[in-house]
């Protein structure tokens, strides 16, 4: 096995790494005022290795795909098996991988491979005061379906694990306000072996790392996100089998306490706050629980009501045949939404202005659905 190691490295190092694929695109000269550029970490097909990350740079307006292979050729497995999360703490960036049951983490702006911490199942990550959150199901399996998830609490600087502390079934996104943790518990394994989901949101103190209590929401529950009137909106994939549709919550602080505020009464899938605005795309579910339906729409920050239910202005909505993730750009407001296709072949980055017109479309890695913008370069580190 040894031989067969050294072989393996040998092949790829005399063979080298195909580069990265480069595409002329457009973006919005403005947000290079402020950024760089935006990292897109597609999942690739699990059970396939084929998780990639692609850079699309705001000063050259060129999209890079597939760039880790090319700044780690040294790396034989390359990213792993299904990127699920990428965020970027300080000067480093992490990718939680989650079927191969690891967060990458890479020098932000060289994509230089710094390390990685292994966490089983891991889902996503968020970060305080030096340290990294990251939730996971526990269990590898679905046959693992009555196993407590987890949070993992990381060493940013280490990247060693230095404590861990059990939550509800298959936990996925986090938030942190005021000092504490809210974890999004879905029970997805559960739901689909037994019909029971978890529907609930648990609560870290992150004083002491432990659970001090749990919210009632809704079942099968996926994001959860701040904004910046310390709000967390938190969405519900709901129970199709039982007639349950989806739907997202707004929680808020009365006495002292987080609690349920507004109900979002239509499915939301994803979203992506600019200003008072919270842009999302939802999908009406059939029978068979498939998509028959996206809506793409804005909804106000503060009052919660509905703006549009139709950002996308020039019908182009229509040629965007699986959303899978959307961001806003702070400055120019271009809306970019990530177009899975058909969830076995190359995706798609589509781009609208503030108004909601096509600007673009451009190629990318297989089912693209999680993004990070870059901040510009400081003067002091050029």
């Amino acid at each position: 096995m040894l031989s067969l190691s050294f072989l393996l490295y040998s092949c790829r190092k005399d063979e080298g790494v195909l580069p990265s694929t480069r595409t002329d695109t457009e973006v919005d000269r403005q947000d290079s005022e402020e950024y760089d550029g935006m990292y897109v970490l597609c999942e690739g097909n699990m059970g396939s290795n084929k998780c990639t990350l692609d850079y699309l740079d705001f000063a050259t307006a060129t999209y890079h795909q597939n760039i880790y292979a090319e700044r780690n050729p040294e790396v034989v497995m390359e990213l792993g098996d299904v990127g699920n999360d990428i965020k970027i703490y300080g000067s480093r960036m992490w990718m939680v991988i989650n079927c191969s049951n690891k967060v990458e983490v890479v020098d932000a702006r060289s994509v230089r491979r710094i390390g990685q911490v292994d966490i089983p199942n891991c889902r996503f990550v968020t970060f305080a005061d030096g340290f990294a959150y990251v939730s996971s199901y526990v269990g590898r399996s679905i046959s693992r379906y009555d196993v407590l998830g987890s949070v993992y609490k990381v060493d940013t600087l280490s990247l060693e694990v230095v404590g861990k502390v059990d939550v509800g079934y298959q936990p996925e996104e986090m938030a942190i306000v005021g000092g504490k943790l809210y974890v999004a518990n879905s029970g997805g394994y559960r739901g689909k072996v037994v019909g029971e989901y978890d529907r609930t949101i648990s609560v870290i103190d992150l004083s002491t790392f432990s659970v001090t209590g749990t919210i009632d929401v809704a079942p099968n529950l996926l994001r959860l996100r701040c904004d910046r009137y310390n709000q967390l909106w938190v969405t519900s994939r709901g129970e199709y089998e039982n007639g349950i549709p989806s739907r997202a919550y707004v929680l808020a602080e009365r006495g002292g306490k987080m609690q349920v505020v507004e109900t979002i009464d239509r499915p939301v899938s994803d979203l992506a706050f600019r200003g008072d605005s919270v842009y999302f795309y939802g999908a009406t579910l059939n029978g068979e629980g498939n998509p028959s339906k996206f809506n793409y729409g804005i909804l106000h920050t503060k009052t919660h009501q509905l703006v549009t239910d139709h950002f996308i202005q020039d019908g182009r909505d229509a040629d965007i045949k699986t959303p899978y993730g959307i961001v806003v750009a702070p400055l120019s407001g271009d809306i970019y939404v990530m177009d899975a296709t058909n969830y076995t072949s190359s995706g798609r980055l589509f781009r609208f202005d503030k108004k909601g017109n096509f600007k673009s479309v451009t190629w990318t890695g297989d089912i693209p659905g999680h993004a990070v913008l870059l901040k510009r370069k400081a003067k002091s580190e050029k």
